[in-house]
């Protein structure tokens, strides 16, 4: 093991002056947009609703395409596009069994009401029958 001061791989600089470099400001924002494949594939296989899950899935794959050529651009756009099918997807898949469960308990609920009139009035007239018989 060599100790010995000054190492032959140790180049000292020669001067404390800087090159001048044009400066660089990025106006867009640098962060590569999200393709949201993952909530795509959930969507298409568990909440396919109206296929709203296969077309964000399309258009996932369409934004890591487009990620992976470089534009970032239109892969934001498509991005963007699946989100809202992920988005519509996933409420509709939540929503409708939910507003199909309400209105199943709503129509109970009046047909059980309608039954009880029903079996009041005839009760009702039965037992008016009953006296006139008499």
């Amino acid at each position: 093991m060599d100790t010995s001061y000054p190492r032959e791989d140790y180049l000292p600089m020669t001067s404390h002056k800087r090159d001048p470099s044009p400066t660089v400001i990025t106006v867009g924002s640098s962060v590569v947009p999200r393709d949201h494949l993952i909530w795509s594939i959930f969507n298409t296989i568990y909440m396919n609703f109206c296929c709203l899950g296969f077309v964000a899935l399309a258009f996932s794959v369409k934004a890591r395409d487009q990620k992976v050529a470089g534009d970032v651009e239109a892969a934001r756009h498509f991005s963007s596009k699946a989100r809202c099918y992920n988005i519509l997807a996933t409420v509709g898949s939540l929503l409708l069994p939910l507003l199909l469960t309400a209105l199943i308990i709503t129509g109970v609920i009046h047909l059980s009401k309608l039954a009880q009139e029903s079996i009041d009035f005839f009760s009702y007239q039965l037992s008016m029958s009953d006296d006139d018989d008499k």
